[in-house]
């Protein structure tokens, strides 16, 4: 697998100066058996009176800026390389698997970790959502956990409509079935949601995604997709769903239960200016001897 090079660039604009809250910044890719972080940097304009970096709940690199004085303008920029060499899912202990009309078991320890991650995060009164996800499991017999999410995965992506919206909230996943659309974040939420009404512990991820494939050649580059969920199994670990299922290769800044916590770049302060924001990502990924110009990455 290649090398991959992240440029990310978040500018927020505003009409006139204003004083800047505290930031939080999760660009930097995390680090393990098949993702090794070659170099990292950042830069902010105006430079803050502090930068530091902390590592949050999850593992995740989260830096931390504050600032004085005001502006028009804020910009962060980040650069970032890494080896990146992901494995296909697999099992260790026999295969993972659902029944019908009941939850997902997992050992008691595991249970207790994974608690915060099971619990539905929206209301589901009638039951809509769990129906909706309960079209997985096969009626009869035990369904593969990874036949079941990759049925799912592709139920979005053939039968709901994509619709950008760059601002706001993910909407809840009744209102993204109900309307048969939604953005990235919406079929996120979504596939999480049903996920966990199976008892599954499911994982909003934040990071980036390129693809490799022979189709898109050797320039990284891909259409916008929504951002991976993880799926935690037994003894296999977690693995990573695309909601639209995608081939598109996720490289993972850090995990949290639901989305606000997981965004790229944040105010941690109530009471900010709202800014007109300009957000881009490009990338490159490098074979061992030719490197290509930077093209489209897509932030998730």
């Amino acid at each position: 697998m290649p090398v991959v090079s992240i440029r990310h660039l978040t500018t927020y604009r505003y009409r006139k100066p204003v004083s800047f809250g505290e930031h939080r910044m999760m660009f930097r890719p995390m680090e393990s058996h098949d993702q090794r972080l070659l170099s990292a940097e950042v830069s902010i304009s105006p430079t803050p009176d502090m930068l530091r970096h902390v590592h949050d709940v999850s593992g995740a690199t989260v830096g931390v800026a504050r600032f004085n004085g005001r502006a028009e303008q804020l910009a962060f920029e980040s650069r970032a390389r890494l080896d990146h060499r992901p494995t296909a899912a697999f099992e260790l202990e026999g295969e993972a698997t659902l029944a019908p009309g009941e939850a997902f078991a997992y050992a008691p320890d595991d249970l207790a970790e994974l608690s915060r991650a099971i619990q539905r995060r929206h209301a589901d009164p009638d039951g809509a959502v769990a129906a909706w996800a309960q079209r997985f499991v096969r009626a009869a017999g035990r369904t593969p956990l990874l036949q079941a999410m990759s049925d799912m995965t592709h139920a979005i992506r053939g039968e709901l409509a994509y619709g950008i919206r760059l601002q706001g909230a993910p909407q809840s996943p009744i209102e993204t079935l109900e309307t048969r659309r939604g953005s990235c974040r919406d079929f996120a939420v979504l596939m999480m949601e049903g996920a966990r009404s199976l008892g599954l512990a499911a994982r909003f991820a934040s990071g980036y995604v390129y693809s490799a494939s022979p189709k898109a050649g050797r320039k990284g580059a891909g259409t916008p997709t929504p951002g991976p969920g993880s799926i935690c199994r037994t003894a296999a670990g977690p693995i990573s769903i695309r909601p639209t299922g995608s081939s598109a290769t996720p490289t993972s800044c850090g995990w949290r239960p639901s989305s606000i916590p997981a965004r790229p770049c944040r105010c941690t302060e109530p009471g900010q200016a709202t800014p007109e924001i300009t957000s881009g990502w490009t990338s490159r990924w490098i074979s061992r001897s030719r490197p290509l110009p930077w093209r489209n990455l897509h932030r998730t």
